[in-house]
């Protein structure tokens, strides 16, 4: 992501800088994706020369930007170019250059809009992932957005598999009885 965003600048050199430029005169905030794309809209309607800009790759990406955090002089950029992928790059609008960021670096990022720069080696992290250990994962991406669907068909699945795992359905519909059925 990082390269391809470094290419596109060197190739849209004008246009991009005037688009992320606005959003560093916005001041330090949060856009959203559709304050994104709503930006890169009115760069184009008001300069005529910005249309190339529209066609360009780099449109096809902000379109995939779920959000932007500006602390000017940067840009940091969270996109999801598919299920379950984020990737994260900063860009420099003065100097024009990218930075690629790990969840964690775009995370103190994004607290430096609220807490100013902080330079605390003692930070809370919390882990939960032990409380995940034996909760079941999607494995195939058609299954991310489906989760309750992926989860009745992982359930079913135990209980017809084993014969012990019916017992507790056959007590509970036992005890619950709605007109004699």
């Amino acid at each position: 992501m990082k390269k391809w965003i470094q290419n596109t600048l060197a190739a849209h050199c004008n246009e991009l800088v005037s688009l992320l430029s606005r959003f560093v005169d916005r001041g330090k905030g949060i856009l959203q994706s559709y304050q994104i794309i709503d930006e890169l809209e009115k760069v184009i309607q008001e300069d005529e020369g910005l249309q190339k800009l529209k066609d360009s790759p780099f449109s096809k990406v902000l379109q995939s930007a779920q959000e932007a955090i500006v602390l000017p002089p940067f840009v940091a950029l969270a996109f999801r170019p598919r299920p379950g992928v984020w990737e994260y790059v900063r860009v420099n609008v003065y100097e024009l250059s990218v930075d690629h960021l790990t969840v964690a670096e775009y995370l103190k990022f994004k607290e430096e809009l609220i807490d100013g720069e902080c330079n605390d080696n003692y930070v809370l992290e919390l882990d939960f992932e032990p409380f995940n250990a034996a909760f079941p994962r999607p494995t195939r991406s058609s299954s991310i957005g489906n989760g309750v669907q992926y989860l009745n068909r992982r359930l079913s699945s135990i209980m017809f598999s084993k014969k012990e795992s019916l017992e507790p359905l056959l007590d509970f519909l036992r005890t619950h009885k709605h007109d004699g059925h």
